[in-house]
């Protein structure tokens, strides 16, 4: 089975682009195959991937309806769309849950990627999540059993607070995490003392393991107003450098390896 890295964390904190820094980590490291899944309706993992997606897993929901041929089994024909929804890249695939059927109701969608996953994450290494901003999704998509939680915050005391909150709700929904952790993103050059101790005193309190901070980065903000993929960041970027190392401590992974 897959490695199953979620990710979790309000919106604005650059949770997706830390998910799409991850997945280049893994496959520039040797990792993959990588299975990479955009949980969130509110799609764009793509775009800082640099890919085009074609149909979404509520899309074939919906087709399921009117559309399986009366040749086909239905569970066939879920199976062969749901493969031709993979967007296929070097080293990792990417599949899009997109937005649900009926307004306001996201059940069904959930459903319907639980069970695409059960399906695919036996074919890869790694399986990276990009949620929505709370936790409560996971619970439906039947990951029930997580490696790592990444909870990501912007570098602020309410920001921590509100990761914290999200952390919490791993026992109520009766996840099963085995690592959680706090990073604190786009974070200044010079960590504020009382910053870092709110996050440290925090992390304790909460049960987080705190990974560390990722800076702020001007060349990153330029990438994504100009809808540019994070690959064209150079392999030697300070903040490419930073985020590997992290990654590295995450996964636990030999500096020599």
């Amino acid at each position: 089975m897959a490695v199953r890295i979620a990710l979790a964390g309000k919106g604005g904190t650059g949770k997706t682009t830390t998910a799409a820094l991850l997945i280049r980590y893994l496959v520039e490291t040797g990792q993959g195959p990588v299975l990479a899944v955009d949980a969130d309706p509110n799609a764009n993992l793509n775009e800082l991937l640099g890919l085009t997606v074609e149909i979404t897993l509520g899309e074939i929901k919906n087709e399921l309806r009117t559309s399986v041929p009366e040749s086909m089994a239905r569970g066939d024909f879920m199976e062969m769309r749901v493969h031709e929804a993979l967007v296929e890249a070097e080293g990792y695939d990417l599949l899009v849950m997109g937005q649900p059927e009926g307004p306001g109701c996201y059940c069904a969608a959930h459903a319907f990627l639980s069970q695409a996953l059960q399906r695919l994450e036996k074919s890869y290494r790694y399986l990276v999540v990009d949620n929505e901003a709370g936790m409560e999704h996971l619970s439906r998509l039947n990951m029930v059993e997580i490696d790592h939680l990444l909870v990501v915050s912007d570098a602020s005391t309410r920001g921590v607070l509100t990761a914290a909150r999200i952390a919490a709700l791993v026992k109520p929904l009766q996840l099963q995490v085995a690592h959680q952790w706090l990073l604190v993103n786009r974070a200044p050059e010079t960590i504020p003392g009382a910053l870092d101790l709110y996050v440290r005193e925090t992390c304790q309190k909460e049960g987080l393991q705190f990974l560390g901070y990722l800076p702020e980065s001007p060349e990153i903000f330029e990438l994504e107003i100009s809808q540019r993929p994070l690959w064209e960041l150079p392999s030697g970027h300070p903040l490419l450098q930073k985020a590997y190392h992290l990654f590295d401590h995450m996964l636990e992974v030999p500096k020599n390896s």
